[in-house]
């Protein structure tokens, strides 16, 4: 069991991290860092944390009575408009914006701007 004296600090992800680059033949090779710098490889240890992954396209309210009346083929006015970003939670905290895009016959996010935490 690990103690609270025993816990090790986050790295700072906008200067710790290791920039990555790929050769000609498209292997994967870090870049040169300095000495003791950090790595992607130092957070391994929480890549199996499972998280919450929402893309909310737009919110609406309704009352009780009107969600009883949904049925196939039903519209409901969003309060975005097409084209309009979406946004991107991560354990229902604002991490992201981006957009709906179509990959193989699935819908999928692409990330357009990151949203840094005030802390």
């Amino acid at each position: 069991m690990v103690g609270d004296n025993d816990k090790m600090p986050l790295p700072n992800l906008e200067t710790d991290l290791q920039l990555v680059t790929s050769d000609d033949a498209g292997a994967i090779a870090p870049e040169p860092t300095e000495a003791g710098a950090r790595t992607a490889d130092d957070l391994e240890a929480v890549f199996d944390v499972p998280v919450q992954v929402s893309a909310v396209l737009g919110r609406t309210r309704m009352n009780v009575g009107d969600i009883l009346k949904l049925g196939p083929g039903t519209v409901l006015e969003l309060d975005r408009k097409v084209g309009e970003a979406i946004d991107i939670f991560v354990n229902n905290r604002l991490v992201a914006r981006g957009e709906v895009v179509l990959v193989e016959d699935k819908l999928g996010i692409t990330m357009t701007e990151i949203i840094k935490a005030d802390r």
